[in-house]
């Protein structure tokens, strides 16, 4: 093939011969150093037998680009350390440009089959869902532990922090579960009375309500809400405190930022959480004696007597037995993945989007772990 005075390398007569590479291999001569590589045709590039780098007068990035896709990284790495000649910065060049040629994927290799990278990605979750459980665990181990070591130490408590937790997670949290809880005891009534008016049992109306708010939703929708409004505070605090080193000096400062930030919310969340359930069950039951009271004619003192006669203490304290776990476990999670966060904005909103799911989802399944075990116990 005739060359032309001004080529930058002499193409071999032969696949198998060795290539000269000269001239100036700089972004000045890039369209003429890619037509001359055109020439070249694809099957037989990266099949030389033996590449001399020694004509080459000028390099940069450019030209080291243009050599990589005519010679190949593992051909252009070979070269390079075959060169003696060659600068200690320009053989450096060379080499950085072919290790990050050969760490792009191939484009001839074929994808896997969807049923493989199906199974491969079920793989991958459940060995992310094993690592995130254990460090759950672990993380419920560390503040069970400090919070023992702390209970008989009156000293340590920080009983601002705690009150100041309390308000939030409490006071200011009344009016939205009093008014959610309160709707849906009167959802629960209409459903209720229009069901059971059918078999003319409109009265059991009022054991329905006492039941379902007693034992499930008055704790079950309480923490719920927790978990969309506590727990993501508690995550986005931390977090935030995370991304502007915050813990970082509370550590340097020889304080535990488990004992500072963890143990006052949970606390606070212990504390709060049993109340704010009970008052979501006073709120759902007054909402179904409305409704009863209008649509059913129950009067209210019969709906008190009613409750009075049919309704055990049993059902309120399973109830809110569930309040203080719900509460702890809400709590650690909050906490947990604020932690988590690290260092952008981005993160905060990541995980602050993961406690709240996976308060909601732990929570349901301890809830019905709790109504299986209620169940088979007879209670």
């Amino acid at each position: 093939m005739p060359i032309p005075e001004t080529a930058f390398f002499s193409l071999p007569k032969a696949p198998s011969d060795s290539l000269r590479i000269a001239g100036d291999w700089t972004l000045q001569h890039y369209a003429e150093l890619r037509d001359l590589i055109a020439q070249v045709p694809a099957t037989e590039r990266q099949a030389f037998s033996a590449v001399d780098l020694s004509g080459l007068a000028g390099l940069d990035t450019a030209g080291g680009q243009l050599l990589a896709e005519l010679l190949g990284p593992e051909q252009l790495q070979q070269a390079t350390q075959n060169s003696a000649d060659l600068s200690r910065e320009r053989r450096t060049l060379l080499q950085r440009i072919a290790s990050s040629c050969g760490d792009q994927p191939d484009p001839t290799k074929k994808e896997p089959l969807l049923l493989i990278s199906l199974l491969e990605r079920i793989g991958a979750s459940m060995a992310g869902l094993y690592a995130h459980v254990i460090e759950l665990l672990g993380f419920i181990g560390l503040t069970l532990s400090s919070l023992a070591r702390n209970l008989l130490r009156p000293g340590n408590w920080r009983l601002t922090a705690i009150v100041a937790q309390i308000e939030q997670t409490a006071f200011n949290a009344i009016p939205i579960v009093a008014l959610l809880t309160f709707m849906v005891g009167a959802v629960i009534a209409f459903l209720g009375a229009t069901v059971l008016e059918s078999f003319g049992a409109s009265i059991y109306t009022v054991d329905l309500i006492a039941f379902s708010f007693l034992r499930e939703f008055g704790v079950l929708l309480t923490a719920i809400l927790m978990a969309g409004r506590t727990a993501s505070a508690f995550t986005a605090q931390i977090g935030s405190m995370k991304a502007n080193e915050e813990i970082d000096a509370i550590r340097a400062l020889g304080l535990n930022p488990l004992e500072i930030l963890v143990l006052p919310r949970v606390l606070a969340l212990l504390i709060a959480m049993p109340a704010l359930t009970f008052i979501a069950m006073l709120s759902g039951l007054f909402g179904g004696a409305m409704v009863c009271a209008m649509s059913l004619d129950i009067s209210p003192t019969m709906y008190l007597s009613m409750l009075h006669q049919n309704i055990e203490l049993r059902h309120f304290l399973l109830g809110i037995a569930k309040a203080p776990v719900f509460a702890f476990l809400i709590a650690v999670i909050g906490c947990l993945e604020g932690f988590k966060v690290s260092g952008s904005a981005e993160s905060v909103g990541e995980h602050t989007t993961s406690s709240v799911v996976q308060c909601i989802f732990v929570v349901i399944l301890v809830d019905a772990l709790a109504a299986l075990f209620y169940m088979e116990m007879g209670w």
